[in-house]
């Protein structure tokens, strides 16, 4: 199992440029890829993306791709003097509109934006690839790890769940036995008190303890909630994703409950059943971030 959340980050390095990726995931019911490029490189989106989904198959996935020259030289800064100096210009003005005193450094002006710049020479997309596809490749491996030690820390949090509402159903099983025979005694004791008792094979009486326990059998529901347990062990073992199969298997599970907590007609086996279902919505908050 692996969560939906995690965070990696890889870099390469290809003539003199180093290119760094970084990959976070957050929870979807579906895969979403949003990628952040460089202008020139935006081509490779789609490359990016085909990357990001043969290893990530649910949840919404930001990739940034980064470029930094290895060195920089005086060479390699701009200076956009006109508009330095019209900074510069406007600056004087305002201070003249204000009436302040307008004490302008050169600090003040380079760090404009715009009056400054640093030259990078434009790498084609195809020569780009191959050092972006490794620092995705190390991203996605990292993600993964993260994404991977999560899981585990769900799992481990559902299976003791599963293992309440296990011990709950078995609890469940035992009181519903004796429901029949508990409404048969109340209902003789009603007959009594009323002063119309009724000998214990009163074809009247037993046909009506039938029929009730025909209306509160809930053996085929505790069946099905017993296998959909094990159906849900098999998916935490499985070796593919499995968040939208357990998420549906969970809707499966609250009707079971929900219909056990119509038929059964005892305080006790309500009282379970109520314990099963928040034991269930805390395993759904954990499915939630399931991939």
């Amino acid at each position: 199992m692996k969560s939906m959340t995690g965070f990696g980050r890889g870099e390469a390095q290809r003539e003199g440029v180093t290119w760094s990726v970084e990959c976070s995931s957050v929870n979807r019911k579906q895969l979403e890829v949003a990628v952040n490029l460089p202008r020139e490189l935006a081509e490779l989106e789609n490359a990016v993306r085909n990357d990001v989904s043969a290893v990530v198959s649910r949840g919404r996935v930001n990739v940034a791709v980064r470029r930094e020259a290895a060195a920089t030289s005086a060479n390699n800064v701009t200076v956009d003097h006109m508009l330095a100096a019209s900074y510069f210009h406007a600056m004087h003005a305002l201070a003249l509109k204000l009436e302040i005193s307008a004490e302008i450094a050169l600090s003040d002006i380079t760090r404009l934006p715009g009056v400054m710049n640093l030259a990078q020479s434009e790498i084609a997309a195809d020569e780009a690839w191959p050092a972006i596809q490794s620092a995705l490749a190390a991203a996605l491996k990292q993600l993964t790890t993260m994404r991977v030690a999560e899981g585990a820390s769900l799992r481990a949090d559902i299976e003791s769940r599963l293992q309440t509402i296990e011990s709950l159903l078995e609890s469940i099983r035992v009181k519903a036995a004796t429901v029949p025979e508990h409404q048969r005694k109340q209902l003789r004791q009603r007959l009594e008190d009323a002063g119309l008792p009724l000998p214990l094979d009163d074809e009247r009486l037993v046909k009506e303890i039938a029929l009730f326990a025909d209306r509160t059998d809930i053996s085929e529901e505790l069946t099905r909630a017993a296998s959909h347990v094990k159906q849900f062990r098999a998916y935490l073992d499985a070796e593919t994703p499995a968040g939208r199969s357990l998420d549906f298997l969970l809707q499966e599970f609250f009707r079971e409950f929900n219909t056990m907590g119509s038929k059964c007609n005892s305080a006790e086996i309500a009282h379970h059943v109520v314990t099963a279902k928040t034991e269930l919505e805390k395993i759904r908050e954990q499915v939630q971030n399931a991939e």
